[in-house]
């Protein structure tokens, strides 16, 4: 999952975190980079994009619920509540996080998946 960008991982953290958009997303299951973010109360503002990418592929049982032909195009754009949305960020701090909008829904019903701090990164060191 790591995109080769200039940096490597600092730390891991794996935590669920608090977004915000100044506008709100168009789509629920695609909301795009937030704007700010909180963890462990603290806000971290968003100044720069570096990297997105996404991750539509299923796993488990969920990859042999679907017809081939219609899992390539799933793959591709995602389908209900599969996937992960990534991005990597520097905030007004000059840090960079790799943070990610996981598509699967915590609880039946919610319609909506969450937001997580996956990492915090460095610059690469030129060995």
């Amino acid at each position: 999952m790591n995109m080769n960008t200039g940096f490597e991982p600092l730390r891991f953290i794996g935590e669920p975190i608090e977004v915000e958009f100044d506008h709100p997303p168009a789509l629920k299951k695609k909301p795009g980079r937030p704007d700010r973010f909180f963890w462990r109360g603290e806000l971290h503002t968003i100044v720069e994009l570096l990297a997105e990418w996404h991750d539509y592929t299923r796993h488990g049982t969920m990859a042999h619920n679907m017809r081939d032909t219609h899992l390539s195009a799933a793959a591709r754009r995602g389908s209900w509540g599969v996937g992960r949305d990534y991005f990597r960020v520097r905030t007004s701090s000059a840090q960079v996080f790799d943070l990610y909008y996981d598509r699967a829904p915590k609880r039946a019903g919610q319609g909506k998946g969450g937001w997580f701090l996956y990492q915090e990164l460095q610059p690469a060191s030129l060995d």
